[in-house]
């Protein structure tokens, strides 16, 4: 059986002079002004226990991990009905790619990048105002981590606000082919506030359990979606859950996750563990860095996909 802390110690011992590396998103001014030496990771099991290393009590914006969340709550809305319009293949293109949403007539490639969340965000606020929306996305993350202390930065929600200008384009482009019914400044508001969810790597690891355990949360007892739909998320995931380096990513650690130009990364061991790792310094295409390397040897050190095989 693998000691498990013992192999996050001395993961994160081996990285500690190589925290700070990496570039912090700084085209959204908040996240700007976060400090780079920071690097922290969580592993939960699906038996209940929790491992932690570094700054993994040190919550940060999650951003594009939160696409995760909406995109279960959209299919417990719509089911299957969601891929009428939203894709579900890797684009092989920058997560913000207008090219691309215009050669496809609007329907996005797949719900993690910023077109295809957009797309989600709309299907989940039907019904609601959106501060509605956006209350049960907090909702939803609150029960799935079991900790009413998870939020939303509205520093960092104003902040994309302010320079979001290609996802207004984005939305506007998909409005204008009837790919998004509310109007577009209510679903961008409702996408920028779930962007800025702010929640620690053992947070995250806890909200992502269900992932794990064949959609429920064995720390809760709570049924959250059926086996089948946790496995056709994390398969979106493995294939799509990093942009343009989902490829790579799977390559080299094997396993469904997905990343935040926050500095996390989160991700699944089906039927083993929820994992989360977290250092703001981004690679070329957007992921962490240091989180990367992280989990690469996480998975190495344990006989990835699945702990101890």
């Amino acid at each position: 059986m693998v000691d498990l802390q013992a192999v996050l110690d001395s993961i994160y011992k081996e990285l500690t002079p190589r925290i700070g590396e990496g570039k912090v998103a700084d085209y959204i001014p908040e996240l700007a002004k976060i400090d780079p030496h920071q690097f922290g990771m969580a592993v939960v099991t699906v038996d209940g226990k929790i491992y932690r290393a570094g700054d993994a009590g040190v919550p940060f914006s999650i951003q594009s991990i939160s696409k995760v969340f909406m995109l279960t709550l959209a299919l417990g809305k719509v089911g299957e009905g969601l891929w009428k319009r939203v894709g579900r293949e890797p684009s092989g293109s920058a997560f913000n790619s207008i090219v691309q949403l215009e050669h496809e007539h609007g329907i996005p490639r797949n719900p993690f990048i910023n077109a295809g969340a957009i797309a989600v965000t709309d299907v989940v606020m039907a019904g609601h105002a959106p501060r509605e929306a956006i209350g049960e996305l907090l909702r939803f993350v609150r029960y799935l981590a079991d900790d009413e202390s998870v939020t939303i930065d509205e520093k960092v929600a104003r902040s994309e606000t302010q320079t979001g200008y290609r996802n207004f384009a984005l939305a506007n482009f998909m409005r204008a082919y009837k790919n998004i019914d509310h109007p577009v400044e209510h679903v961008l508001g409702v996408y920028f506030h779930q962007c800025a969810l702010s929640m620690s790597c053992e947070q995250l690891a806890k909200a992502g359990l269900f992932l794990a355990a064949r959609g429920s949360n064995p720390m809760t007892g709570h049924s959250v979606v059926s086996p089948k739909r946790a496995r056709r998320i994390n398969a979106l995931m493995l294939t799509c859950g990093h942009y343009d380096g989902s490829g790579d990513f799977a390559y080299h650690v094997g396993l469904p996750g997905k990343s935040g130009v926050g500095g996390g990364i989160f991700a699944v061991a089906p039927g083993v563990a929820s994992i989360a790792a977290g250092s703001p310094g981004l690679n070329k295409v957007g992921n962490s860095q240091l989180a990367a390397v992280a989990l690469e040897m996480l998975a190495a050190r344990t006989g990835s996909p699945v702990f101890g095989g």
